[in-house]
């Protein structure tokens, strides 16, 4: 007698210095395609994906055992936050006083400071395999935590669908005015994580304008029209076309593309479309959609040799790229960016969806 294969599978990744283990929840589909979401940091450890042949590979960097993790690393997968990018000076005013962050990226607070939610090992409060695979993962930052007001509580779901789509949903609730912004920090090369570099992956960016930085990375407060610059995306094109354009000052800064896109005018109920990514040689093609006004595209700009991943071989400058939907960076100092205050009694959402194809 035939027994289909388990859709969700829990194993032990690892054990943490304070003692606590670290699981590893497998989801599957009936087409074989497997994401791997450790209750560390609810990070994206593997995610398998099969090519235009069917054939399967693991298309985001990460690590096989949980030190590659406890090392600092650019945040291959994990759930950044309390607040995700930067904050000019780790400051920022509400109600009228000024809180102090962790300074950890130069002059300013990077992904939530040095403890943020890629440093917590999450609960695990519901597996399930009924109709598609899933697992959710909460957290509570108390108040204070890195300088952040207020106590939160933070779930992620993530689910992995039939049509081959994987998909995460944070909600997070809040006992006083606070501020929150997150999003997952996964990279992509949809050739196979380890095979060389993603800059001829062709992408595509729904957005005609975005946010030029100063040389700290913080955005200057212009909304500067993509189109005639390196910065267009509208159309899909290789990220290596212009990515060495010196004559670009804001290439320059970056030393390539580590900046805000504008993909919408505010929060939306559902996830739309914002992005597309897709490899030419496996023919892999990965649509990203989203719920928030912004997506952080980064190039893998400082990625340079010293990371060796799951496949052991070491991740060097642009062999994988980030694709993060979020609200805009130091949102809080800026207010013509919006807002990410959270009051008692409203849910903070943010939804994203990776559908895969293959052509």
């Amino acid at each position: 007698m035939h027994f289909p294969a388990p859709r969700l599978s829990r194993s032990h990744f690892g054990t943490l210095p304070c003692g606590q283990a670290v699981e590893a929840v497998t989801l599957r589909n009936a087409g074989g395609m497997e994401a791997v979401v450790l209750s560390f940091g609810a990070t994206l450890q593997a995610l398998r994906v099969p090519d235009r042949h069917g054939h399967f590979a693991d298309v985001t960097p990460g690590f096989a055992s949980i030190d590659g993790y406890l090392a600092r690393h650019p945040y291959f997968g994990s759930t950044v936050g309390r607040v995700a990018n930067r904050i000019a000076g780790g400051r920022f005013r509400l109600d009228g006083r000024d809180y102090q962050l962790p300074v950890n990226n130069g002059p300013n607070s990077l992904h939530g400071g040095t403890h943020g939610f890629d440093r917590v090992n999450w609960r695990i409060i519901e597996a399930q395999e009924i109709l598609q695979a899933s697992v959710t993962f909460a957290m509570e930052s108390p108040d204070g935590d890195q300088g952040y007001p207020g106590r939160l509580a933070v779930k992620a779901a993530w689910r992995l669908r039939e049509d081959n789509c994987l998909c995460v949903t944070y909600t997070a609730e809040c006992d006083a005015p606070t501020i929150v912004n997150l999003t997952n920090h996964a990279y992509w090369n949809l050739c196979g994580e380890g095979s060389g570099s993603a800059i001829e992956h062709w992408l595509m960016i729904a957005a005609d304008a975005y946010l030029p930085t100063d040389a700290t990375a913080i955005p200057t407060g212009e909304r500067r029209p993509v189109a005639g610059t390196v910065f267009d995306f509208q159309d899909a094109r290789p990220i290596g076309a212009h990515i060495g354009d010196a004559s670009d000052e804001q290439i320059r800064i970056g030393r390539g593309y580590d900046h805000s896109w504008i993909v919408g005018n505010g929060v939306t109920e559902d996830a739309r479309p914002i992005a597309r990514l897709s490899d030419p040689v496996s023919g892999r093609t990965m649509e990203l959609r989203s719920n928030q006004p912004g997506l952080q595209f980064y190039s893998g700009n400082f990625l340079d040799g010293r990371l060796v991943g799951k496949a052991g071989h070491a991740y060097r400058k642009r062999d994988a790229v980030a694709l993060e939907p979020q609200a805009f960076p130091d949102t809080p100092n800026q207010p013509d960016l919006g807002s990410i205050r959270l009051d008692p009694g409203q849910i903070y959402r943010h939804a994203i969806e990776w559908h895969f194809s293959a052509e």
